[in-house]
């Protein structure tokens, strides 16, 4: 037995004595054992290991400095060693040394303190102050290749040796709701519960989560899909809102650092790990509601950035190994552009991200993940893409994740994979949907093809891949507008970034109806409420898992700023008395998600076949160009047509975003004992836009409907009723003379004889 114990002849004091054992290399990270602590950290490239221990979360000394020895403490790549009497709650750091050689790959500083990239948890990272975590000299002459002898252990967060906390799950298990059932609340922690409005016991934590459940039950989503819950440096930006003159922060948190622990500032308890408790308590309590919980994850690019950036962890532990080097290993490939690329398939740190899956699924009882930038989880040692790329292929095969959702946003700086994203199970979230629906109920020309084929599931995409859940598909989500200021803005309105308005996206396919931003005008906002229905219905009517961005089922706005990234303001934070304000909406989002998770025609295992019809609003076969804005689909609703195991309803669907009435010749429903009832039209006011489940309005032998300007109807087929509701249907005044030409049910037989217009065509 060593005692590596510091003396204070070392300037450092402790009257702890702690002993040390040559400890074990696997598993990596800090592990509570029957006698203390086994700490173990792989870095191939290191001539010099300290391990360091702290009593405070704002000591500038350690108590205790133990040195890795080459031949009692590395096993291979590994460096280990097992502290004796070293318990659950032990703060603690790592230094390095080895090569200082940018040119070639090596970024090795010993004065710089270093966090484990295994660590579970972190405490004393609300304030990071980076000034002094660059490995270089930010004076020196010289830039990156120069050198600096700093020290600064205050300022940087510590790990905290996490052991059994004694949580009672109290049988919690994985829910695993099937894909065609999933819908998706896209959220960031803090702007759920922060604004004064939200009346949070414990505003933007994961405690505020919990206290939101009743509201995600009432609208009846399915599964939260949290922002990077991580830690992550809130005070790396060096900006100030010129309108306010206020500090602007990393908010959303995609520059992970640690990411086996979670954000501290997002947890109500204080004592060190006690983010790892809340956000066990988050999870736990969502579970019973019926809710899944699904992380945003970042392996792409960590928060250390480019050349010019610090040394807090994975450059100072092997920089070469970490992350993707350019030819001149001075410099990073930067397909995230953020700085850095991680080198996710060299074997260490695809061991790392599998590793950190395995213990949120298991561990944390995470149900599933959305990869940001995943594209670039596709690239070799240089950076070139892969056909076959060995992580996302693992994450897809992995033994212990085959019950997790995995979901990528398949695309990074240079490279765009919507549809061709390797490794079989994997989801995509579908852009092209947002953009086409977008432009569609805007009113551009000639997109009826296109919005047949996105309500298909975007089989011209996906058909060849699975099921059309392969599909996420979404209006809106954080990064960019939200679904109100799609309605409210032509133009993006980001000068509170600080960026002169250059950053964000251009393309918005937005428009305001009249005035940009907020308004009384009665008929303005009528025509907005309008055209937030009409997007959040196709949204849920298409085939595919839905996803809503966060508040826009009350009309959230972000007041024209599509890139609030930075923004700890009311930019963000949700205004829950629009909730009120906007109660029409919300009633009207609450029962869509009724009515799609009542019938599976409107969530099928498979794509359209040619017994779903497309007509035009004449009734004739769609022919794609005399209707440019107007569309109507006969979606049959047999067990047959749709992978279930019984038959479900015929639905009749018909789109109009001209800014013109139109009449909809109806043909009669596919089966005799049926009559057609009314679901929703948003072109009724409230509450006569749409229906509860079992209440649609029966009609008796419709001909014909009028469709308002800009407006969407949905009918359901359903067995006939004794007594009718015509008197008590408002509907029924748009209701026009059958036309001699309308169809009837001997021609829908015709027409199944007949060859058919899909939506592929």
């Amino acid at each position: 037995m060593t005692d590596y114990s510091i003396s204070t002849a070392d300037s450092i004091k402790s009257d702890r004595v702690i002993n040390a054992l040559p400890g074990r290399a696997m598993p990596l990270g800090s592990l509570v054992t029957p006698t203390g602590t086994n700490f173990s950290i792989f870095s191939r490239h290191a001539t010099r290991v300290w391990l360091l221990l702290f009593n405070h979360r704002e000591d500038d000394t350690p108590s205790h400095r133990f040195e890795l020895t080459p031949t009692e403490n590395r096993t291979g790549d590994i460096w280990h060693v097992e502290l004796l009497g070293v318990e659950h709650g032990q703060l603690y750091l790592y230094q390095m040394d080895g090569p200082y050689k940018p040119s070639e790959g090596h970024r090795f500083n010993k004065y710089k303190p270093l966090l484990d990239p295994y660590a579970k948890a972190t405490i004393g990272g609300s304030e990071w102050d980076f000034s002094n975590a660059c490995g270089y000299d930010p004076l020196g002459k010289e830039a990156d290749l120069s050198f600096s002898s700093v020290t600064d252990f205050k300022s940087m967060p510590k790990c905290v040796v996490y052991g059994d906390d004694g949580f009672d799950w109290q049988g919690d298990r994985p829910l695993n709701r099937p894909l065609n059932e999933t819908i998706v609340y896209e959220t960031h922690v803090r702007s759920l519960s922060y604004h004064s409005s939200a009346k949070s016991k414990h505003p933007g934590t994961f405690a505020g989560v919990i206290e939101k459940i009743p509201h995600f039950k009432k609208l009846g989503v399915t599964a939260i899909e949290l922002l990077p819950i991580h830690l992550f440096n809130e005070l790396e930006l060096n900006r100030e809102n010129p309108e306010t003159g206020e500090r602007l922060r990393n908010y959303w948190g995609y520059n992970s650092l640690a990411f086996f622990a979670p954000h501290e500032n997002y947890s109500h308890r204080t004592e060190p790990g006690g983010a790892v408790l809340a956000f066990k308590e988050m999870v736990r309590a969502l579970h019973k509601a019926g809710l899944e919980l699904i992380l945003d994850v970042v392996f792409n690019h960590t928060v250390e950035g480019n050349e010019m950036g610090l040394t807090v962890s994975f450059r100072g532990i092997d920089n070469s190994i970490y992350y993707i080097l350019a030819e001149n290993p001075r410099y990073y490939m930067n397909p995230t552009g953020v700085g850095n690329t991680l080198n996710v398939n060299n074997p260490i740190v695809q061991d790392f991200v599998i590793d950190c899956l395995r213990y949120w699924a298991h561990e944390m009882h995470v149900d599933g993940f959305r990869f940001d930038l995943a594209a670039s989880l596709c690239r070799d040692y240089n950076g070139v893409l892969l056909e076959a790329p060995p992580l996302i292929i693992r994450i897809a095969q992995d033994p212990f994740l085959r019950g997790v959702k995995i979901i990528a946003e398949p695309w990074d700086i240079d490279t765009y994979k919507v549809g061709k994203f390797p490794g079989g199970r994997w989801l995509e979230w579908n852009d092209k949907y947002r953009d086409d629906i977008r432009q569609f109920w805007r009113g551009d020309v000639g997109l009826t093809s296109t919005l047949a084929t996105r309500l298909a599931g975007s089989s011209d995409i996906y058909e060849h891949l699975g099921p059309p859940s392969r599909s996420v598909n979404f209006i809106a989500a954080h990064d960019g507008f939200t679904l109100n200021d799609v309605v409210s803005y032509d133009q993006k309105h980001n000068n509170a970034n600080g960026e002169d308005n250059q950053d964000g996206h251009n393309h918005n396919w937005s428009y305001n109806y009249g005035y940009e931003g907020a308004t009384d005008d009665p008929e303005i906002e009528a025509i907005r409420t309008r055209q937030a229905k009409n997007m959040t219905a196709t949204l849920l009517l298409s085939q595919g898992m839905p996803m809503l961005n966060g508040g826009d089922e009350f009309r959230r706005t972000q007041q024209g700023n599509n890139n609030a990234y930075c923004q700890h303001s009311e930019i963000s934070w949700y205004d829950w008395t629009l909730r009120e304000k906007h109660a029409e909406l919300f009633r009207f989002t609450h029962q869509l998600i009724a009515l799609r998770q009542a019938h599976p025609v409107l969530r099928r295992r498979t794509f359209f076949s040619d017994k779903d019809i497309w007509l035009t609003p004449a009734g004739t076969d769609a022919d794609w160009k005399s209707y440019p804005k107007e569309l109507m689909c006969l979606l049959i609703g047999s067990k047959e047509n749709t992978g279930f195991e019984k038959d479900d309803v015929d639905i009749l669907m018909m789109f109009n975003a001209d800014v013109v009435s139109h009449v909809y010749y109806i043909p009669p429903p596919p089966r005799e004992e049926t009559r057609w009832h009314l679901a929703l039209d948003t072109g009724l006011l409230s509450p006569n836009d749409i229906y509860p489940i079992g209440q649609e309005v029966e009609i008796e032998e419709p001909s014909a409907y009028l469709l308002k300007p800009r407006s969407l109807v949905v009918m359901l087929a359903k067995e006939q009723r004794e007594a009718l509701w015509r008197l008590r249907c408002t509907p029924y005044k748009h209701l026009v003379p059958k036309p001699r030409h309308i169809i009837r049910k001997k021609q829908i037989r015709k027409h199944r004889r007949l060859r058919y217009i899909s939506h592929k065509e």
